[in-house]
């Protein structure tokens, strides 16, 4: 374990700085080539749009690290997020205790992920695979494939859009402030606690740890809930942000989290990377992403470049591990 932690230490500010040198040169050419790229309001976008795939991949980090993945987070998100619509719209309970019922239901969904790779020993792609299938489907069937709207609470909206950090330039949303928090929470939790240290010696040698005494699949199955709850989180903000709750929304959220653990460091093979990465990770993918739709890059390229860009950090990290 100590090994462990030293090799960690001695990869991690490496990585960090060339995911930072990337970022920065992508800010750098979209601030050249468009006028409209360093403007307050398409700064402001960025930050949205990184806070839902920041916090999916922070808790895709934590299940990375394992040696795990969670194909369901982004439709977890959706159906938390359909689940809190009814609770708070329609049956009429509170909005304090709907958003931790949401938080909650997330969390459980994570819960039951673990259950199936640990106590069932299904694989993590299709037991998360197949639970994603699932959610998607109960979001549609509860909803009909309508949207539930929160008009009724108007103070909802700011949870996520107010910001209570202003200056002359830019105002910092609340939904952003949040991730930053969550992310340095779990970026501790990751590198300073018990917690931590088993999850990276879990997705180092997963056996070996068995061997050490430690309870793998108790440790494992608190990843997968970590991950649920950071769905559920997400889900929230993500549904005061739209002012709704939409069932068809969600698809395609766990790549992008996937995206960003690999771009920042995550080893999809287990043992490294890091909330820090991860969030830098979340941030070139925004950055890619808004700056080629303000160059009027069709859609479909953008996710041509943005699969370049996984399979490129996956061969660079297979390629470090050869040597």
């Amino acid at each position: 374990m100590r090994v462990l932690s030293i090799n960690i230490k001695k990869k991690a500010p490496v990585q960090k700085v060339v995911i930072l040198i990337g970022l920065a040169v992508l800010f750098g050419f979209f601030s050249i080539v468009s006028p409209n790229f360093l403007t307050a309001s398409n700064i402001s976008g960025i930050l949205l749009a990184t806070m839902i795939n920041g916090l999916l991949a922070c808790g895709a980090t934590y299940i990375i690290i394992t040696g795990g993945i969670d194909l369901s987070i982004g439709i977890n998100m959706t159906l938390t997020s359909v689940l809190t619509g009814m609770l708070v719209v329609k049956a009429g309970v509170p909005l304090p205790l709907g958003i931790a019922a949401g938080i909650c239901i997330g969390m459980f969904i994570g819960f039951l992920n673990g259950i199936m790779v640990t106590r069932m020993k299904l694989p993590p792609f299709i037991a998360t695979l197949g639970m994603q299938m699932v959610t998607k489907g109960i979001s549609i069937v509860l909803t009909n494939g309508t949207p539930i709207y929160f008009t009724d609470y108007p103070g909802f909206k700011k949870l996520a859009g107010g910001s209570v950090i202003q200056s002359s330039l830019i105002a910092i949303p609340n939904g952003v402030i949040i991730m930053f928090v969550v992310a340095a929470v779990m970026g501790y939790v990751l590198s300073k606690t018990r917690l931590g240290r088993y999850i990276y010696a879990i997705g180092s040698n997963k056996e070996a740890t068995r061997l050490s005494g430690i309870k793998v699949d108790n440790w494992e199955l608190l990843a997968y809930m970590i991950g649920g709850t950071m769905s559920g989180i997400a889900a929230i903000l993500m549904s005061a942000r739209l002012n709704s709750a939409n069932p068809s929304l969600g698809s395609g959220y766990e790549m992008d989290a996937v995206a960003a653990c690999v771009i920042g460091g995550a080893s999809l093979a287990g043992g490294e990377g890091s909330i820090s990465g991860t969030i830098i990770g979340a941030f070139i993918i925004s950055v890619l992403t808004n700056g080629l739709r303000i160059l009027s890059v069709p859609t479909e390229w953008q996710t041509v470049l943005t699969g370049l860009i996984i399979i490129i950090a996956v061969y660079m990290d297979v390629l470090r591990k050869k040597k």
